[in-house]
């Protein structure tokens, strides 16, 4: 955890018809442990442009923890990768600390929360969203030993934000035991692989990150969920508190249009891509941001 408390005020724009534009308002949750957050700081859903049908294969997410652009393209596997696939060379994070921006990636706000202490939030964020619409979706908790609000470290609950949404983690969030499993198998559509806090960079070297990524990311390669036309994206929740929290967002597919791209992106950016592949509507934020879509052929 960086101990910063700056955060973006997030606006969610609610557009009405008849071609006008209603202003943006910005809600704050307020930041007390299980707060009640106030009616318009959530995130609303917008519909999507896209309108084709779902590419094939599986979206994988794996987030890592608080090291700088240079920091963490310096690591050799993480290099490698980028050098092989896709990278976005001017990607931000949205805030500090780590759980407003795990947030704000799974649901388009940060709900105006500046800690990493436990937020009852309501139901919501895009497990529910895929949920809703019967898509297959698992959230891979690594060192998960027991129930998610109550495992010991080195598994992180503020790393989990799936277990924020409605008080409570869905059947859908599991130990990252599974994941050789379900790659071997029947790979959910929606993959979100959570590493603990030594393997994510948080307590640990940047070589240990980089080692986990070396172990981790071949498997997803290899697996028919990801040959089949699906995509991988590893990405950093901020920086190491010394910079402008520009991180790495590393995009690796097989139907890549170009090497890197120079574009603002940001965690928004992200969750829209996500949801556009997924062809669901846009969360919060989301719904206003730049998708990459120049890295996709």
């Amino acid at each position: 955890m960086i101990p910063k408390s700056r955060t973006l005020a997030l606006p969610v724009c609610l557009w009405t018809v008849l071609w006008l534009a209603a202003g943006c308002s910005q809600g704050q949750a307020q930041t007390a442990v299980s707060p009640s957050p106030p009616s318009g700081s959530g995130p609303s859903a917008s519909p999507s442009a896209q309108t084709s049908p779902a590419p094939a294969g599986s979206t994988f997410v794996v987030v890592m923890e608080n090291r700088s652009y240079s920091e963490a393209m310096a690591q050799p596997y993480t290099a490698q990768l980028a050098s092989q696939f896709a990278v976005a060379i001017s990607y931000y994070a949205i805030s500090y600390p780590s759980l407003p921006n795990y947030l704000a990636l799974t649901s388009g706000s940060t709900w105006g929360i500046r800690d990493d202490d436990y937020h009852a939030l309501p139901e919501g964020g895009i497990g529910h969203q895929l949920t809703q619409r019967g898509i297959p979706w698992r959230a891979y908790m690594e060192s998960m030993t027991g129930g998610c609000r109550t495992s010991p470290g080195p598994y992180a609950l503020k790393h989990n934000p799936f277990a924020y949404y409605g008080g409570a983690c869905p059947p859908n969030v599991v130990p990252l035991t599974q994941l050789d499993a379900d790659l071997a198998g029947s790979t959910p559509r929606f993959v979100w692989i959570t590493p603990n806090l030594c393997n994510d960079g948080h307590d640990c070297s940047s070589m240990v990150a980089d080692d986990f990524l070396r172990g981790l990311v071949p498997k997803i390669l290899a697996s028919e969920a990801w040959r089949s036309g699906g995509v991988l994206f590893v990405t950093w929740d901020e920086d190491d508190g010394n910079g402008d929290n520009r991180v790495p967002l590393i995009v690796a597919s097989q139907n890549l249009a170009v090497h890197s791209t120079s574009t603002r992106h940001d965690h928004y950016s992200l969750l829209a891509t996500i949801e556009d592949r997924l062809r669901v509507p846009r969360l919060g934020a989301a719904a206003r941001a730049d998708p990459l879509t120049e890295l996709f052929g």
